[in-house]
């Protein structure tokens, strides 16, 4: 009897250990606020656990070409996970579009950019930032956006740039560039501009801005992966993505 329970104990701890997981999740910059959000949901609800990088999707790539051990990735854009999966470096099928993303022209003061983003014709700015545009999605964006509205040699000397789309809101945030293109997620809270003044870029000046999860190849197997996938579908995960201004 004693001994069938010591067992009984030692089986239930053992299970427990295994079903709670964790899992390395590497996540596109534009998306810490949202990501942080819901990680701790997620934990609360699965008891699994997400540690969280956060950084740009061009980055991240070369890290996990270089053997990086993150086994989920939130990217940016559809271009780098797909690019990943044709090279064999992620769990087949799991790809899928967790959210996409808004393009804001903003600043840090109330009255600095108008509602149709005339401000750029005009000037009066000494710095607009941007995201590295090679590394950075949100980045390739605002250089279409300004190839659009034939601005971009106009304000090249103007230009400077964030590694990723943290870095970008950071110049802005700081006021060392007096407007900069960033996520619409950084500067919204409950669907609402938190302060500042923002021009949201309509979508047809650039491709949507799909971005893309996908398990990497060192995920396969881990439980904590399968289920943070599961846990981006629902509808906590989504209620949590479209207040921080992002599309579904």
């Amino acid at each position: 009897m004693h001994h069938s329970r010591l067992v009984f104990i030692f089986f239930s701890f053992f299970a427990g250990a295994v079903s709670a997981e964790e899992v390395q999740v590497a996540v596109a910059a534009n998306f810490a606020a949202p990501m942080q959000a819901i990680a701790a949901a997620f934990e609360k609800d699965t008891g699994h656990k997400a540690r969280l990088a956060f950084g740009s999707s061009g980055k991240f790539y070369a890290q996990i070409k270089n053997g990086a051990p993150f086994q989920v990735l939130l990217s940016a854009d559809a271009a780098t996970p797909a690019q990943l999966e044709q090279e064999g470096m992620t769990v087949p099928a799991t790809r899928f579009t967790y959210a996409i993303g808004a393009l804001v022209l903003w600043s840090a003061s109330e009255d600095m950019v108008d509602g149709r983003g005339d401000v750029l014709r005009q000037g009066g700015y000494a710095h607009l930032a941007i995201a590295n545009p090679k590394l950075a999605p949100y980045g390739a964006a605002a250089v279409e956006v300004l190839q659009r509205l034939g601005l971009l040699d106009a304000v090249r000397p103007k230009l400077v740039q964030g590694e990723n789309i943290a870095q970008t809101w950071q110049f802005v945030a700081s006021g060392n560039a007096e407007l900069g293109f960033v996520a619409r997620s950084q500067v919204t809270r409950g669907g609402k501009l938190s302060h500042g003044s923002a021009w949201i870029v309509p979508a047809n000046l650039h491709p949507p801005i799909r971005q893309d999860a996908v398990v990497l190849a060192n995920g396969r197997g881990n439980a904590a992966a399968g289920a943070l996938m599961a846990y981006l579908k629902s509808e906590r995960a989504k209620a949590v993505i479209r207040a921080y201004g992002y599309d579904i």
